[in-house]
């Protein structure tokens, strides 16, 4: 639960299994719920719901129980069938990754330039303003295309074409944002990190960051603490992060990463660090 919540997950489904050993008692169930419901006091998500079901038998999961006639609220498979999830994404900071430039160079469509990627955030439509990052330079969108055609309005996470008014420099790990809201570019970063490797991050030791599309050079400056997941209590006494540990780090990029934090946009709010010399990934990191 606490990873869940750490990872911004916002929707959480909790189950209270194995009801059928305990004669389906709501006093039971209502015990756990309550419980689960001061422990999460302390966690970061919205959302939480419960259902009692007996794996097992069947109870809850697909059809509801006739065992529990005192529990009101759907099944699990409903549940999970009906939740909404379309406000889960960012819809109002506009990024836009570019993946790839797409140039056919062929006589049909001699001075074609698309920039591909997946929409981080936000809404695009033809006609709108937007600059390209780092470089600074704005245009307006000429289309937006996809597979089956031109659209008229793209959201996140859809993957689409762009085109541009101007000719303009854009390439692999540039950012198309709107003028009027832009991330920030910083080199310094805080961030909390998810230690993946056996091997602990060495003093001074680059790794290879990825942001999106960019690549960037990286280093641990600072371990900042530890956060025990069994209690949240921080500890900055033991610094020594090893494999599966939590951290909260100060990182030093060798290029300005064009970040929101991880609890305004899950796309443009994390990492991974890479191992240079293995290729491994060695942590994943939510930017604060």
């Amino acid at each position: 639960s606490i990873i869940a919540s750490l990872l911004q997950i916002p929707h959480l489904v909790v189950c209270v299994n194995k009801m059928d050993l305990v004669d389906y008692s709501q006093e039971v169930y209502d015990n756990i719920v309550e419980s689960f419901e001061n422990f999460a006091s302390k966690l970061d998500v919205k959302d939480v719901r419960f259902i009692p079901i007996s794996a097992l038998k069947g109870d809850n999961v697909v059809n509801r129980s006739e065992n529990m006639p005192w529990f009101e609220g759907s099944t699990l498979l409903y549940t999970l069938e009906h939740m909404h999830i379309g406000s889960d994404h960012n819809h109002i900071d506009c990024r836009f990754p570019v993946q790839t430039v797409i140039r056919p160079k062929s006589d049909k469509y001699h001075d074609y330039r698309g920039y591909a990627g997946r929409i981080a955030g936000g809404i695009f439509k033809p006609g709108d303003e937007v600059t390209v990052l780092p470089s600074g330079f704005s245009s307006k969108i000429k289309t937006i295309e996809t597979y089956d055609g031109p659209i008229e309005e793209a959201y996140a996470p859809m993957s689409v074409t762009i085109t541009l008014e101007d000719d303009v420099d854009v390439s692999r790990g540039d950012m198309l944002v709107r003028s009027n809201n832009q991330p920030e570019a910083k080199q310094d970063l805080e961030v909390m990190l998810c230690w993946l490797n056996q091997k602990g991050p060495m003093p001074r030791t680059k790794y290879t960051l990825r942001h999106t599309t960019a690549d960037m050079k990286a280093m641990i400056k600072e371990v900042r603490y530890k956060l025990d997941i069994n209690t949240l209590h921080r500890n900055e006494e033991d610094l020594n992060v090893g494999m599966n540990d939590i951290c909260r780090v100060q990182l030093r990029t060798t290029k300005p990463v064009l970040a929101d934090s991880y609890r305004k946009n899950r796309q443009t709010g994390s990492i991974i660090l890479v191992d240079d010399a293995t290729n491994e990934t060695v942590a994943a990191g939510m930017i604060i």
